[in-house]
């Protein structure tokens, strides 16, 4: 059993989303902005996001499949997700084991953290188990824990985008969840500051 740390990353944008940003948000007005930056601040400031709607960012996401599933909730996007019914873990792309997230509410070498270590072992062990008795990779997954590391790519509209940080960076969001999101905000806050500088973690 591998254990790891959940990730993220960026892996396509609109190519000048302030850019575009601007070009379809001045069709709705007579005037011309100063600057595009200006221009989507200024629409930012008067609540019109209906116009950052026309940009939008693909993402990787890894963590585990109780994360996933919070995400996927998120209607306004596209997803592409690691299929537990055809991914057979026990073939070599695999490295013949499963992979797992690490929670970070538990401390490592703590009684939790062995309890948490054993529960996913042992699911390892009766998923192999199962594959072994001629249970098809779609059955065994039933044995599989909520920890086990999946990879899904996300694309979604900025406006979505900002709805996604809104919910999953709050101090009430799983810990997990944080965990990714507000990394990922820091970098989509790198890349177009003015859409995303003022959301608070």
């Amino acid at each position: 059993m591998r254990i790891v740390k959940p990730a993220s990353e960026i892996l396509q944008t609109t190519l000048d989303p302030l850019g575009l940003l601007a070009e379809a948000g001045s069709t709705c007005y007579t005037s011309d902005p100063d600057s595009n930056e200006e221009f989507v601040a200024r629409v930012m400031r008067k609540g019109h996001e209906l116009v950052i709607e026309h940009a939008s960012a693909t993402v990787r996401i890894i963590c585990d499949r109780g994360v996933s599933h919070e995400i996927v909730r998120h209607r306004l996007a596209s997803y592409s997700q690691e299929s537990t019914r055809y991914c057979n873990y026990s073939k070599g792309r695999f490295g013949k084991q499963i992979t797992v997230i690490e929670p970070c509410f538990f401390p490592p070498g703590s009684e939790k953290y062995r309890a948490w270590y054993c529960a996913c072992a042992t699911a390892e062990r009766e998923y192999f188990n199962l594959l072994a008795a001629g249970a098809r990779p779609e059955q065994a997954r039933s044995v599989l824990p909520n920890s086990l590391k999946t990879e899904t790519v996300m694309t979604a509209n900025m406006r979505e985008w900002r709805h996604f940080f809104k919910l999953r960076t709050a101090k009430a969001a799983h810990p997990q969840m944080r965990e990714i999101a507000i990394p990922l905000l820091g970098t989509f806050k790198k890349f177009v500051p003015v859409l995303f500088e003022d959301i608070t973690c």
